[in-house]
């Protein structure tokens, strides 16, 4: 069931839903001929050309075929296009929820089953990371809706934007799942704390800051009793490390620090800043991804920090933007391949929005993003179309299914 399809009644009709097929991982699929357009058999030239059997009656004169003006067949490239952006999209979503879901009963189980715990966790990772190793590119992609309590939204979106950064330095499978692992369990300590010292405030005491740093502590503990592999361990131990020492709790800088644990202190930070404890304080994507430039080039390692603003792009997913010919837009997705083309949707007062599409500016040279805006500023009918949401949840998809989707 963790498909687009099975509630729906249509006939799959291009690359994009092949590749969603595909992408379940079955080794067997059933078809149905009589409910499918089978091609007719070939006639080459030179063979005898069969003789039509004799009609009994007369048969009726077929009625000519109609041709399909220039506007129908826009419509119905629309109606197709959408259908197949509504598949990827739910796909999407439906993998998210369930990964927030398994990563908070593995959460849970950590306090009185520990193995099981890591078992489940490491079967998570490690299906990330199944989807994600092989040679084809992986976009990120903004889900329009986040399931799940907020702690597991956060260690999923930060298990997800790391493995596609640990991908992206050639990190081995098993170093993969590590990190995987890792980041996903990177605040378990925070079980051990009462709910009003597990996010750290500006108005905290020094005893109250002490209280909250002491979570390293305690998810290394924990992660000790779940028999956790070294490489998931100093994630835990270490995802509040600083490249300049100024981190915590050790005050380790860049040289002492594992690859892992680098990649997750700046992902962490980054998701903070887009989903923050109190909401009304979050940055957008752009805001975020800006301010980790222009502050983080010290406190994060710089090779780090470079490949991450190259792969979430210039505009990471959730951005606002204005483009060039005036129009209001939000980015959906981005690959890093292409940092200043992401994929957007425009706000066009003529398309109802839930028929809007996706427009890839890599197929529109002349088209492109003028500024970054927050949602506030946006014409209240612009604001209304495109929706930014209060939190920021990513996911990743095969760049096959993006560029179809957008095609």
């Amino acid at each position: 069931m963790s498909h687009p399809f099975p509630l729906s009644s249509f006939k799959i009709g291009s690359a994009a839903q092949i590749a969603t097929i595909r992408s379940l991982g079955k080794q067997r699929v059933r078809w149905s001929p009589e409910k499918s357009d089978v091609d007719a058999p070939q006639i080459t030239v030179g063979s005898p050309v069969p003789a039509a059997p004799v009609a009994e009656v007369a048969a009726p004169v077929a009625a000519p075929a109609r041709v399909e003006t220039p506007e129908v067949c826009e419509r119905r490239q629309r109606r197709e296009a959408l259908m197949t952006q509504r598949a990827a999209l739910q796909l999407c979503e439906h993998q998210f929820a369930e990964a927030t879901k398994a990563c908070k009963h593995a959460t849970e189980l950590v306090p009185t089953k520990p193995q099981e715990a890591r078992e489940q966790t490491e079967a998570l990772a490690q299906a990330f990371v199944d989807k994600m190793i092989g040679q084809q590119e992986m976009c990120i992609r903004l889900l329009t809706e986040g399931a799940g309590d907020k702690a597991s939204l956060h260690a999923v979106n930060v298990a997800v934007i790391s493995l596609l950064m640990g991908k992206t330095f050639g990190l081995s499978a098993a170093e993969m799942v590590d990190l995987g692992v890792g980041s996903m369990l990177h605040d378990i300590g925070k079980i051990q704390l009462p709910e009003r010292v597990r996010h750290r405030e500006e108005h905290f005491t020094p005893a109250e800051n002490q209280f909250y740093q002491e979570h390293v502590a305690h998810g290394v503990t924990l992660a000790k009793k779940m028999g956790l592999q070294p490489g998931a361990t100093l994630v835990i131990a270490q995802h509040h490390e600083h490249a300049d020492g100024s981190g915590f709790p050790l005050k380790l800088n860049s040289d002492r620090m594992t690859t892992a644990a680098r990649i997750v202190s700046l992902v962490n930070r980054y998701d903070n800043m887009c989903n923050p404890h109190v909401p009304s304080r979050a940055l957008t994507p752009h805001e975020a991804l800006s301010l980790l430039f222009a502050q983080g080039k010290n406190r994060y390692d710089t090779a780090i920090l470079g490949a991450f603003i190259k792969m979430m792009g210039v505009y990471p997913p959730g951005s606002v933007v204005q483009l060039t010919d005036d129009r209001f837009a939000m980015v959906v997705s981005v690959n890093s391949t292409r940092p200043l083309k992401p994929r957007v949707m425009v706000h066009e007062p003529r398309v109802p929005r839930d028929e809007a599409l996706l427009v890839s500016l890599e197929s529109e040279p002349r088209l492109g993003i003028r500024r970054s805006l927050k949602p506030q500023q946006l014409p209240t009918e612009s604001l209304e179309y495109l929706s930014p949401r209060p939190r920021v949840a990513y996911f990743f998809e095969p760049e096959l299914a993006a560029v179809e989707m957008a095609a």
